[in-house]
């Protein structure tokens, strides 16, 4: 089991954003401990007025909100009632059991995680210390339940650090199969929290392979100018479907500002793929002496690497982009380097394909004169061996006159005999 403790200025977001993937689908609440009823009966404003009742009571505090996320190993699927129980062990072992707290299981990802939100402020206004919790507090925890609910150990062998937090897999969303709101907020989120993108246009770059779009607006309108999002489903085409949803009315939030928080920091943490990436490219080239268009598309897809040109109305191509899905990265062309860019590509390619194939003289050809020299050139070139060949079969040692017209005289000379 993997423990995480987040803690937070606005109890009212936190609790949105449980209540938002409870709305969309990809959550349900399974306890609320000590809010006096019981959990069908419970709406929105008593689970936040609960919170803000405790908050208000000490207003000096501005971190008040409190974010626990317990991760299970994929290969395990406790049921509802174990989780309350861990839940509740857990938050009795870390100082919060007195506390009201509500445990939300989230069904977003490939392995079972509960989500608990709470507040830090107690009943007479106090503040639980937050200080170095995971350390004295958190961990010790999580091994005591780990032995107890005999849960795969977050130490050991048996659950890799990509299991503990490893994300469901990504799905084009169909309009028309799921809400739509839905489909575009489980497409987006885990694009969002997956892949190191750097802009708007990469971002939508990868957006685009699972059928949305994240749209700013035309830059005449008051949308673009307030620096405004909306997201919309594509179709087969390529064309907008449905209704588009404005971004800050999705789970996370992830509007432009948002968004371009991200940008610096993915820019970090995509460097180390950025070589990786290059030499790809690289080796499709030197398969082919020529090479289309089209062929080094499919050849990197093969390697689950996406390419997309970009062409102007005219139809002009001016970029290119790469999206490598499984290091989950997007580069500009002009990101890797000046023959990387479309311009750099555009020049290598040709009409036709043509491999590159080793060529060498078959073993049951080599004459004689090819076993006298054994070097490479001799018998791996055609041209050497063209040659070669001619020289054999062209002259005789006679003036010149060809060994068949030779071989021919001689018969008829025997015939003649006869």
């Amino acid at each position: 089991m993997v423990a995480r403790i987040k803690s937070g200025k606005s109890i009212r977001g936190l609790l949105n954003y449980n209540e938002n993937k409870v709305t969309a689908g990809s959550a349900q609440l399974i306890m609320a401990s000590l809010f006096g009823t019981e959990l069908e009966n419970l709406k929105f404003f008593d689970k936040l007025n609960r919170f803000q009742h405790l908050t208000e009571l000490n207003d000096r505090v501005k971190t008040n909100s409190v974010h626990v996320m317990l991760n299970f190993d994929e290969s395990e699927k406790p049921d509802t009632l174990t989780l309350q129980q861990i839940a509740t062990a857990y938050m009795d072992r870390i100082g919060f059991g007195d506390q009201p707290y509500l445990v939300y299981k989230h069904n977003d990802a490939a392995h079972a995680h509960i989500h608990i939100v709470t507040t830090n402020i107690e009943a007479d206004g106090n503040r639980i210390s937050l200080h170095n919790i995971g350390k004295t507090l958190s961990e010790p925890a999580r091994k005591e339940l780990e032995t107890e609910f005999n849960l795969v150990k977050a130490d050991s062998k048996a659950i890799s650090k990509a299991n503990r937090i490893k994300p469901i897999a990504l799905e084009k969303a169909e309009y028309g199969k799921t809400p739509t709101k839905r489909a575009i907020t489980n497409v987006v989120s885990a694009v969002v929290s997956q892949y190191k993108f750097t802009s708007l246009a990469e971002f939508n770059a990868v957006l685009k392979q699972f059928n949305v779009i994240a749209d700013r607006g035309k830059e005449d309108t008051l949308m673009f100018e307030k620096k405004g999002l909306i997201y919309s489903i594509l179709d087969e085409k390529g064309n907008k479907i449905g209704i588009p949803f404005k971004a800050s009315s999705l789970n996370d939030k992830p509007t432009l500002k948002n968004l371009e928080a991200r940008f610096s920091q993915n820019e970090e943490k995509r460097k180390p793929f950025k070589e990786n990436l290059k030499g790809n490219i690289d080796k499709v080239f030197r398969k082919y002496k020529g090479i289309t268009k089209s062929t080094f598309i499919n050849e990197l897809q093969k390697r689950n690497i996406q390419v997309v040109f970009r062409q102007n109305e005219q139809g002009i191509t001016y970029g290119v982009t790469f999206i490598d899905n499984f290091n989950k990265t997007v580069f500009n062309g002009s990101d890797l380097g000046k023959s990387y860019t479309a311009k750099g590509l555009t020049e290598k390619f040709g009409t036709v394909d043509q491999l590159i194939r080793p060529t060498y003289l078959p073993a049951t050809q080599k004459t004689d004169y090819l076993k006298a020299d054994e070097s490479t050139d001799q018998y791996l070139q055609p041209t050497a061996f063209d040659k070669l060949l001619h020289n054999l079969m062209g002259k005789g040692g006679d003036g010149g006159a060809p060994l068949v017209t030779r071989k021919k005289k001689k018969k008829n000379e025997q015939a003649k005999g006869l």
